[in-house]
């Protein structure tokens, strides 16, 4: 017999998980320490119109699921259709999400935050479309404030360029805002070399935000550092860097400063001297991070803008980027170990793509523990196209039996909606049951000092360690 969908026991296969879920992870709030949320729609606490608005605009999950369901674009991110028609055909879609994480998010969201606990289908989508739009309306907490404190978020980092003004992370932080919204520091266009009039014209830009002057490569980095101390006094406490692979080259500071006057020039760089001048920002980051004390984060893997007919109609982040094959091993270690043999390894997160990488990444992270910090450098959460059951579980195993899974930081939601932190409750589930599961089979003791290490060991992967890993 088929068992109910979502219930209070979902996910959770045994009593031990359940007991470890509802007795100790539901109950702890959440530290949403990566995500690419609005500061000013939070600033502004915008009234959302529609399911459609909170629920489909900006997610790239939903728009390749659509795609390959064979639904036009028209109703994707086109203009020229309606809130009603875009929901319509997520409707249509999501019948056919089975055995997708899409399909678990989509029924947890809808029971967690309106209470609806009906399978969404084309036979129930005008029903359920009206009455989330009428409880959208009648109801305060669907705002982005609103909804941060309904799901108990008690903190949350957007992701910024260092250009950024940071004009809406300070108007929340003089709203009183319940949730601490803070700043991450994302500098990816400062090394984004390879079409000079770009990099030109963002070093302009730079050059205002930073109010100096910058014609070489040290101004260049003299504006950054006036911009990173910037951050730090808006509370910033992560920087983040999204890269294809590590670069660990081996240069000279003359042959950096003539790169930059080269590319700074409009003359193309070829691929050797774009390597080594991505080789030098990174050294540059990782300093400045350790020297303020931050958490640098590495997103690495990923190939974006696949297809470049869509990519010139509706730019980046719309859901054509896909999973990278790079061997980075050695230069993941050769970058880390410079840092480290200056003493400026700075607490680090390593967020793989590739699930290849799993065990390379669990096993990189004991190179460079230094007792300073109970799990200084971090394995990452099961990241993006990895951010589902089996890509989590795989994660965790991978950390567990060539780690410590009792000292990681744990979830992140890396989304721009603001009814994603269900992915939270998701990922604790998954981690409860996982745990639940060793011990009903005898494989971890839980009666004593080892059942109250347990409770606590869930509870700290929840919340506690990064609570004490981030030091907001």
């Amino acid at each position: 017999m088929a068992k109910p969908f979502i219930h209070p026991d979902f996910i959770l296969t045994n009593e031990t998980a359940k007991k470890l879920y509802h007795e100790h992870a539901e109950k702890m709030p959440i530290i949403d320490y990566h995500c690419h949320l609005s500061p000013q729609m939070v600033a502004e606490n915008k009234k959302f119109e529609s399911i459609a608005q909170i629920w489909l605009m900006g997610d790239h999950y939903k728009w390749r699921a659509l795609r390959s369901n064979g639904i036009a674009e028209k109703y994707i991110t086109g203009k020229d259709s309606s809130d009603w028609e875009k929901f319509e055909k997520w409707a249509e879609t999501v019948p056919y999400t089975f055995r997708n994480p899409l399909y678990h998010w989509t029924h947890l969201e809808l029971k967690t935050a309106f209470g609806i606990e009906k399978t969404l289908n084309p036979e129930t989508a005008r029903e359920i479309y009206d009455q989330c739009n009428d409880i959208i309306k009648n109801d305060p907490k669907f705002t982005p404030k609103g909804l941060m404190e309904f799901y108990n978020v008690e903190t949350v980092c957007t992701t910024d360029d260092p250009i950024d003004s940071l004009e809406w992370h300070k108007k929340v932080k003089e709203d009183g805002t319940k949730t601490q919204m803070l700043p991450t520091w994302r500098p990816d266009k400062a090394m984004m070399v390879e079409k000079p009039a770009d990099f030109r014209a963002y070093v302009e830009s730079l050059s205002k935000a930073s109010g100096m002057n910058i014609s070489n490569y040290n101004e260049f980095i003299d504006a950054l550092q006036n911009r990173h101390d910037f951050f730090e006094s808006m509370g910033c406490r992560l920087s983040d860097h999204g890269i294809e692979e590590f670069y660990a080259e081996d240069f000279t500071d003359s042959e950096i400063s003539a790169i930059f006057n080269k590319v700074y020039g409009g003359k193309e760089l070829s691929d050797e001297e774009i390597r080594k001048f991505k080789s030098a920002m990174m050294l540059v980051f990782g300093r400045q991070d350790a020297a303020s004390g931050w958490t640098q984060q590495f997103h690495y893997g990923t190939i974006r803008n696949n297809n470049s007919k869509m990519f010139k109609l509706i730019g980046a982040d719309t859901g054509f980027d896909s999973i990278g094959e790079f061997a980075t091993a050695k230069n993941c270690a050769k970058f880390l170990d410079r840092l480290n043999s200056e003493d400026k390894l700075a607490k680090t997160i390593l967020y793989n793509l590739n699930p290849c990488a799993n065990e390379v990444l669990a096993t990189m992270i004991g190179n460079f523990q230094d007792g300073t910090i109970a799990g200084k450098i971090q394995f990452g959460a099961a990241w993006w196209f990895l951010d589902q059951k089996d890509g989590m579980q795989k994660q965790m195993n991978a950390l567990s039996v060539l780690g410590l899974l009792s000292r990681f930081v744990g979830m992140l939601t890396d989304s721009r909606s603001f009814l994603s932190y269900p992915r939270h409750e998701y990922f604790r589930r998954i981690l409860c049951n996982l745990l639940g599961t060793d011990i009903e089979n005898g494989e971890i003791p839980y009666s004593g000092y080892e059942e109250k290490r347990m409770n606590q060991m869930v509870e700290d992967i929840c919340y506690n360690n990064a609570k004490q890993y981030f030091k907001f």
